[in-house]
């Protein structure tokens, strides 16, 4: 059973020239479609393109990454829509973002630009939130130091839960659980497969196979064995037979069908 990449990003590797490499790589370590996420103005067009240069291989999100998010976000949020019109027979986006908040690159020290960039990235979450409710489209969250003000969020916007993933979901059982309990899901990266993630893999078991998504987040997040380097599509098999043998204690052709299945459903892939 071939594997889903729902969350990678491709901008670096086209931008080096080794966007045929990595896709050869990824065909060959049985990986069928990978999902590249849209963060700004800056990779929208590029991903559109690559999904319809690679319609078997490559799908794209377009979203508003909250680190991506300044004094002119409402400029950029506004061109959003227009990736859902498919005319001229351009592939829509399989969902909404990655969008949300994340407190993690915030200034250290300058509380109020701080609290500033943190208000902007509510209100483009919001008018995001908004508009995925209008397209009935799937959500792809980024969360960081944030989880509670994210949840609320999304309460707040009558979002449809069900179509609402936490990428690289690094929170707790307890986390897990609300997002479940609404409808919700995460989706796991290479994190998966570190040493000190044991609250990572304790949120994927409570979430259980039924709901697992992977992940690689490339060019980030590399899994074991290969941490340190480059993250790339490929790589996702090693977080799927780690999750299998780890957190399921299942076979490899069970989990892969089922996270496959998963995805496609989620992302009507």
């Amino acid at each position: 059973m071939a594997l889903i990449d729902t969350h990678t990003h491709l901008e670096s590797f086209v931008r080096r020239g080794q966007l045929a490499e990595i896709l050869a790589r990824a065909e060959t370590a049985g990986v069928a479609t990978l999902i590249t996420i849209g963060t700004s103005t800056d990779d929208w067009a590029l991903y559109r393109d690559l999904a319809a240069a690679h319609p078997a291989q490559i799908a794209f999100t377009a979203g508003l990454h909250p680190c991506s998010v300044d004094a002119g976000w409402a400029a950029q949020a506004a061109q959003l829509e227009a990736y859902w019109s498919g005319t001229s027979g351009d592939p829509r986006p399989v969902a909404l973002g990655e969008c949300g908040l994340d407190r993690f690159h915030l200034p250290k020290d300058d509380a109020a630009a701080a609290a500033r960039i943190f208000a902007w990235q509510q209100e483009a979450f919001a008018a995001q939130l908004a508009l995925a409710k209008r397209l009935a489209a799937p959500v792809v969250v980024h969360s960081r130091g944030a989880f509670a003000e994210c949840v609320a969020l999304i309460d707040a916007s009558g979002v449809d839960w069900t179509r609402v993933v936490f990428h690289c979901f690094t929170e707790g059982a307890a986390e897990i659980g609300e997002l479940n309990r609404r409808g919700g899901v995460g989706s796991f990266t290479g994190i998966l497969t570190y040493k000190t993630a044991e609250n990572i893999r304790a949120a994927a078991k409570a979430q259980g196979l039924s709901r697992f998504m992977l992940e690689t987040d490339a060019p980030y997040l590399t899994p074991m064995p290969h941490r340190g380097k480059p993250n790339e599509v490929a790589y996702v098999r090693h977080t799927a037979e780690f999750a299998a043998r780890e957190v399921f204690g299942v076979g490899f052709e069970e989990l892969a069908q089922t996270s496959t299945e998963n995805a496609r459903r989620f992302f009507g892939l």
